[in-house]
């Protein structure tokens, strides 16, 4: 079984605190710590020694989705310490204004594909764009996204196959067509499986779904649904 987990962005906007409190003693073994606003970056980082991570195998961070120009430099500061730790660091193309200063990052810097709002970041070509900039740069694989760009699935193949050996992680969630993560529809269920063949299998899920506290564990189930290749294979030989 694939280690999955949650943003603590997706459960509690804005208080991870409270987020990592409701996945105690729930069936999650990964956590991705979310500074999804830009004044939401320099308080998490300065109270990560405080947090109590032992329950987690994965452990990964999200970087500010949109970031000033004029604080690039104090962001990136900030995400070295976070670099230091060995955590992934998930940022958005569109994030980085010069982003060759982002290669002080090294292999933490986790790019993620975009969804159909952002000016670039959405298809393989633009990925493999900024990876000749950012050549030690993995990849964080958002699933919603590449199916609310291309709902047939193709881009997401292309995505998947072209850069099979950086995936770090994925980003699960239905993503609707105003851009925001809700939970797994049937649809999307259907659709992640279509490409679920193509994921690596000890490549951790971190879920975006937003989610009640007590939906967190049929969420989980959900997403291995989805995405377990191992289970669907052994269903299909039954």
């Amino acid at each position: 079984m694939k280690c999955v987990g949650f943003s603590t962005g997706a459960l509690a906007k804005g208080d991870f605190r409270l987020a990592l409190h409701m996945l105690a003693h729930k069936n999650v073994c990964a956590v991705e710590l979310s500074a999804l606003r830009q004044d939401e970056l320099l308080p998490l980082v300065d109270q990560l020694d405080d947090l109590d991570l032992s329950a987690f195998e994965y452990v990964s961070f999200h970087a500010p989705s949109s970031i000033a120009s004029s604080f690039e430099e104090q962001a990136l500061k900030a995400l070295e310490q976070v670099a230091h730790r060995s955590w992934p660091i998930v940022v958005h193309p569109d994030a980085m204004h010069t982003p060759q200063k982002w290669v002080r990052l090294g292999d933490r810097l986790c790019i993620e594909n975009m969804d159909k709002r952002k000016p670039i970041g959405q298809t393989a070509s633009d990925l493999a764009e900024m990876f000749k900039v950012l050549p030690t740069a993995s990849l964080c694989f958002d699933i919603g996204h590449a199916r609310q760009v291309d709902p047939t699935m193709s881009e997401a193949s292309e995505i998947l196959v072209s850069f099979r050996d950086k995936i770090k992680q994925l980003h699960v969630s239905e993503v609707n067509s105003s851009s925001q993560h809700d939970r797994l529809s049937f649809e999307s269920v259907l659709a992640f499986r279509k490409v679920s063949h193509l994921v690596p299998q000890d490549v951790p899920l971190i879920l975006e779904s937003r989610v009640e506290e007590l939906e967190i564990n049929e969420e989980v189930r959900n997403a291995i649904d989805a995405l377990n290749t191992e289970s669907l294979l052994a269903a299909a030989g039954d």
